[in-house]
């Protein structure tokens, strides 16, 4: 009898759970840049318009002649291809430049991010700190 009284109180209590109402929270995705990135915010901190293209990645092989990759509003193009009658002339780790006729364009992989020091000035800071 007593088995019958401890599934009664289990089915019971079982109900009881199923019937409260979930509450989820909403996760943030880790791996999604700041909000300032994704809108292109300017110094001032308001969000700037997005004008033209938008380069949204880089790859380059490390091994010379390698290849170079980029992603211009989601297209996918190489280095010396046209992309919307524009060709790709040029890629560094941080931009790609465009070149219609005499119109040279530079895309910014982050446009209000600070520059990367290149390997001689990073030399000279530590040489300047010792």
């Amino acid at each position: 009898m007593d088995e019958a009284v401890n599934r009664r109180r289990l089915i019971g209590l079982l109900l009881a759970a199923c019937a409260l109402p979930a509450a989820a929270q909403a996760l943030r995705d880790p791996t999604r840049p700041p909000a300032a990135l994704m809108q292109g915010a300017t110094a001032a901190g308001t969000a700037a318009p997005v004008s033209g293209p938008r380069l949204q990645s880089i790859l380059i092989a490390r091994e010379p002649g390698g290849r170079h990759v980029a992603v211009i509003d989601g297209d996918t193009v190489r280095l010396g291809e046209l992309y919307k009658g524009a060709r790709v002339t040029r890629m560094s780790a941080n931009e790609v430049e465009l070149v219609r006729g005499r119109e040279r364009r530079v895309l910014k992989l982050n446009p209000g991010a600070a520059p990367a020091p290149t390997p001689a000035s990073s030399a000279s800071l530590r040489a300047s700190r010792d």
